[in-house]
């Protein structure tokens, strides 16, 4: 029933998801949480998430198709451009990859943008391929999950699923509002063109202001933060047919590497120490201070972080969310600066390709550094012995 059996759906069930989620944002711990929640109000949640294709639904109320050629069929009905998300996993599973995950909690649950893609977009999501997970066993008991490696970029396009524009990565709710309106506009803008060539023109001549826009934005910047010398703007390149390493990819997401992978990738790198140098390049650092409003969480998110680790209360939640929003914004400037710009490159000089597929393919090569040839993600770097038959590897 699409997003009107959502609708139906939240309408039925209403006191059941109250109920449910009665204690979101409260302190507290797992045991008392799981305890106020009924088997029945478990069950209504996980049907929501079930419809809306996202886990955490009660959280946004979001409606994710996850088939294209529906997901198209909506958007020519609506009018509505489609917002495509391409992630590594799935975004209705709790193990998805790290950025969609900050999606679910800083984007989608956040009120103004919830607001935002409900009523200007028809919502997709795409698995480009399984995330790499790993489990930590201690040996008595004790379990820990977690996800490795991996990016995820939000495409806007038109009805027939060609790109309009896209935002790679991880962006703080601000700039993501910001940005998403104002193509919003130009997708609006681009069904008043009766012809291809007269659409192309016009979104060749977007991209291009957008690029001048963007450089003038980075002057400024860079004089406003004091800096003598410009921060570093190179994004690393493929070394021909040799597959890049997870710790190469890993910095290209500020936010997932600093704060959720390193640790882990610590332990599986062949040069552990440089790992060290995410997130800590005091250029970018300053630069990102100057958009620190761009990355605040809003109540809703704060709620649904407490919610989702009700170990996190008091100063453990504050200290984490001071965290989280310092690094978001450094990811968002590094997103707008280095692959946006490119992007724009691409798509103005009509060296990135209007279809999705193959763009998608492109980026995820080229700037996020995890090819779809490389069956192992950076994960299994050459020349590293670990010791064990076989290198681990299980079939």
């Amino acid at each position: 029933m699409g997003p009107e059996g959502l609708r139906a759906y939240l309408e039925a069930n209403q006191l059941e998801i109250e109920a449910a989620t009665m204690t979101l944002g409260n302190s507290g711990n797992v045991e008392s949480r799981n305890q106020s929640m009924s088997a029945k109000s478990n069950q209504v949640l996980a049907a929501l998430d079930s419809i809306c294709k996202q886990k955490d639904c009660f959280a946004s109320r979001l409606y994710w198709y996850t088939d294209f050629e529906q997901a198209k069929s909506a958007a020519r009905v609506q009018g509505k451009p489609i917002l495509s998300l391409r992630l590594l996993g799935r975004l209705d599973e709790d193990l998805s990859c790290a950025n969609s995950r900050l999606f679910r909690i800083m984007l989608y649950a956040n009120e103004q943008v919830s607001e935002l893609l409900r009523e200007r977009f028809v919502l997709h999501w795409q698995s480009v391929r399984p995330v790499p997970t790993v489990t930590i066993d201690f040996g008595d008991g004790r379990k820990m999950e977690r996800t490795l490696t991996g990016n995820s970029i939000h495409y806007v396009l038109d009805s027939e699923g060609r790109v309009i524009d896209a935002l790679p990565g991880l962006y703080g709710p601000g700039a993501f509002l910001r940005e998403l309106t104002r193509v919003s506009s130009v997708a609006t803008k681009l069904n008043g063109f009766r012809t291809d060539d007269e659409r192309s023109g016009e979104l060749s001549r977007y991209h291009q202001l957008r690029i001048n826009e963007l450089e003038n934005a980075w002057l400024s910047d860079v004089k406003r933060a004091g800096l003598r010398v410009a921060p570093s703007r190179e994004i690393p390149k493929l070394a021909g047919s040799t597959p890049p390493s997870a710790v190469k990819a890993a910095a290209a997401a500020i936010s997932k590497a600093a704060m959720v992978e390193r640790p882990i990738l610590r332990g599986m790198s062949d040069n552990p120490k440089s790992l060290d140098s995410i997130g800590s390049d005091a250029g970018w650092l300053m630069i990102a201070g100057l958009h620190a409003e761009d990355a605040t969480l809003d109540q809703a998110t704060r709620a649904l972080m407490a919610f989702k680790d009700p170990s996190l209360s008091g100063v453990n939640l504050q200290g984490a969310i001071i965290a989280l929003e310092r690094a978001v914004a450094e990811d968002t400037v590094r997103n707008e600066y280095l692959f946006r710009a490119r992007i724009h490159a691409w798509l103005a000089s009509g060296s990135g390709s209007s279809d999705v597929a193959s763009l998608n393919e492109k980026i995820y090569s080229e700037l996020f550094l995890t090819p779809s040839w490389d069956a192992w993600l950076g994960l299994r770097p050459s020349g590293a012995y670990s010791g064990i038959d076989d290198d681990g590897v299980r079939r």
